[in-house]
């Protein structure tokens, strides 16, 4: 066996009158994520710790935001190029265990969807994907709804 374990991060700037995609869904909210892709920060979460732990280096060095062409991309379009590479060397993945800092709208109720999206895209059962939300309670960037976060870990195996 020769598991790899792997780290990401991401952090979106909050705008009013955006489209919110997280986990490869829309949510519906008055703010969205604003940034070069459709800014889903917890798919580039995911898509830098897959990439980390096959040793790839990260999210931006393959999708930069300098081309144009990722302008607007759907973030499931790129999940689905990360686990082209990963399979390329070898890897596949056992399981995704992930976070998402934000205040409102509240996550949960669209947390076994987001699981589904993300399940078929890596080709894993649904019971493989975690997804946790939680708030900054009102406290900082996060808490006041001006911010973002998503943190992911994954394990593969080789």
């Amino acid at each position: 066996m020769n598991l790899r374990i792997g780290y990401g991060i991401d952090v979106h700037r909050l705008e009013k009158n955006i489209p919110l995609f997280i986990g490869g869904i829309s949510i519906e909210s008055d703010h969205g994520a604003v940034g070069h892709s459709d800014a889903d920060v917890l798919l580039h979460a995911i898509c830098d710790a897959l990439l980390g732990a096959a040793n790839l280096r990260d999210i931006g060095f393959h999708f930069s935001d300098k081309d144009p062409k990722y302008k607007g991309i759907d973030s499931k379009l790129l999940l689905a190029e990360v686990m082209k590479l990963i399979k390329e060397k070898g890897y596949h993945v056992i399981n995704i265990d992930s976070t998402v800092i934000l205040e409102t709208p509240k996550l949960n109720p669209h947390i076994p969807k987001m699981q589904e999206t993300i399940a078929t895209i890596l080709s894993l059962d649904v019971d493989a994907v975690s997804i946790k939300a939680t708030t900054h309670e009102k406290v900082d960037s996060f808490g006041q709804s001006k911010a973002i976060k998503a943190y992911a870990a994954c394990l593969l195996n080789k």
